[in-house]
């Protein structure tokens, strides 16, 4: 039965509008992202085999086109939007973030690392370079690695957090395996970036892993910063 048959009521966009995007299901909103359906299912059915394929909207939305193509019904143009959607609200977090002190926000910082990280197949390694009152100067991919593990240079942070002239930095990378408590290869890097970045008085404020749907993992929190 194709949505519009559906009584008003039950209507993903409908019941968006009345009570708001937050009672959806992750396939009704992918069903008001694809719009229409395919033969002998609904945009929802469609939504809920996306969430199935993938495993969850962080998977989703880290696909490859080949990966997301491969789906029945979606493609090229899907693809576009859906990474055009994806870009405006990194863009949209990324405003928040600079306009108000970041240690103030720590659910936008963790909203923007989920969405930058989670769900990538390969470790990702990420500065989000602040200036002397903790507003956010700019997010950047430093390094990208296999697996299971990349290779960070702290003289290459160092190095680019000259080149921003940053007071301080936020760091943060993903764990593809899905496990987010921190090994102690992390835990060393991270002392020795705090020891290098200290050399050009650059404060190191926090060290993130994202992994899976859980919250990212603050390892200022655990004291380990």
């Amino acid at each position: 039965m194709a949505i519009t048959d559906w009584p008003a009521d039950e209507r993903p966009r409908e019941r968006l509008l009345a009570q708001g995007a937050g009672v959806l299901s992750d396939a009704e909103l992918l069903a008001i992202f694809l719009r229409v359906g395919m033969r002998g299912k609904s945009a929802v059915d469609l939504g809920r085999e996306l969430i199935a394929r993938f495993g969850s909207l962080n998977r989703l939305f880290a696909a490859t086109q080949a990966e997301f193509a491969a789906v029945p019904g979606m493609g090229a143009a899907k693809y576009a939007q859906l990474q055009a959607v994806l870009e405006m609200a990194k863009r949209a977090l990324g405003e928040r973030l600079a306009a108000r002190e970041l240690l103030t926000s720590p659910q936008a910082v963790r909203d923007y690392l989920r969405l930058t990280l989670a769900g990538r197949p390969h470790e990702v390694f990420l500065a989000l370079w602040l200036d002397a009152q903790n507003r956010l100067i700019a997010g950047e991919e430093l390094f990208r690695g296999t697996l299971t593990q990349t290779s960070v240079y702290p003289r290459e942070v160092v190095k680019r957090a000259l080149a921003h002239n940053a007071a301080a930095v936020i760091l943060a990378h993903n764990h593809p395996s899905g496990v987010a408590e921190p090994s102690a290869a992390d835990e060393a890097l991270t002392r020795a970036l705090k020891d290098a970045l200290a050399l050009v008085d650059v404060r190191l404020l926090d060290h993130f892993i994202v992994a899976g749907t859980a919250p990212p993992l603050s390892l200022a929190e655990r004291g380990r910063v």
